[in-house]
């Protein structure tokens, strides 16, 4: 088997990558500009979409995620560059190509920003992405099921929340280290929300599931680890699989959320202490599938991998 992937320099894409070559697939990774003559561009493909031909399916995880403090000038305008158009050029190059079908990791931020208690997201709830970031991704969704109306290309969409595990970054990179170094945490009281994850281990193994399985073809997936945690549990949990146990102590919320109010990082402070759960029940039964490892498991491997640096 031969499959195409764009991202394959990036958290997921890499390890990725390294999966479906163990597995003894052909990887040919897409790139968005090139320094060699040789180097397979999205440019490139629009021109000449044969180099193509053969690919099982595209996976295209490459994107221009989310930025806290984005300087553009134009934010939506960045965005729509890179996850849609880019996106609109790839996906009509794989159909021109014969490529069977087309794997596209979206968001979950396309459904919203967070949920009300006890209401997960679900599959076939109304998009309501708040942010230039997810309105691109829900922009790319729509041009992609135009483009598999007209094509007859096979369209699979996969919504993940946050992604863990060897290697991540950014926020959660940062609780890792502060809970590696027992520094007292002020979420001990955070116990009533709940929020999905999902290991990159579990997100992997869905991916590959849905490049040739003909129950995929043109659905959207939610993905998670199929357990949701509350922040307080999270770190208590992580603490465990670090084997440095976490040092939380009690703030009342409503004074975290009022001084990260003072501060301007109520967007921040919220991902923390409000809901994002996912229904994964769509996704499980679809595809006969259920998240191969468990959140302790996943957590463990992430930290592994930390220690190691």
């Amino acid at each position: 088997m031969k499959v195409c992937l764009t991202g394959s320099t990036g958290f997921v894409g890499s390890a990725l990558a390294r999966y479906l070559q163990n597995q003894g697939v052909e990887v040919l990774p897409i790139i968005r500009y090139a320094t060699h003559n040789e180097c397979l561009t999205t440019e490139k493909l629009a021109a000449d979409p044969s180099a193509l031909s053969g690919c099982a399916a595209v996976l295209h995880l490459a994107s221009r995620v989310h930025v806290m403090r984005d300087k553009a000038k134009d934010p939506l305008s960045a965005y729509r560059e890179v996850n849609v158009d880019n996106t609109v050029s790839l996906a009509r190059a794989a159909a021109a190509a014969g490529v069977p079908r087309f794997i596209f990791v979206s968001s979950i931020k396309v459904n919203g920003e967070s949920t009300q208690e006890g209401r997960p997201f679900l599959f076939s709830d109304t998009p309501n992405p708040a942010d230039p970031y997810a309105l691109s991704k829900w922009e790319a969704e729509q041009a992609l099921h135009r483009i598999a109306s007209e094509t007859g290309l096979e369209v699979v969409i996969i919504r993940p929340p946050l992604i863990y595990g060897p290697g991540v970054k950014a926020n959660f990179a940062s609780m890792m280290r502060a809970v590696q170094r027992r520094l007292p945490l002020p979420l001990g009281a955070a116990t009533g929300n709940r929020r999905s994850l999902v290991a990159l281990d579990n997100l992997i193994d869905l991916l590959v599931c849905c490049i040739d399985h003909p129950a995929a073809a043109g659905q959207t997936f939610l993905v998670s680890d199929g357990e949701d945690l509350s922040s307080a549990d999270l770190l208590l949990r992580l603490g465990v699989a670090m084997k440095k146990p976490a040092r939380l102590f009690s703030i009342p919320l409503a004074l975290i959320r009022l001084a990260a109010g003072c501060a301007g990082k109520t967007s921040m402070v919220e991902r923390l202490l409000g809901n994002l759960q996912v229904d994964i029940s769509h996704t499980c039964q679809t595809m006969a599938w259920m998240p191969p490892i468990d959140v302790d498991e996943g957590l463990r491997r992430a930290s592994e991998a930390l220690q190691k640096v």
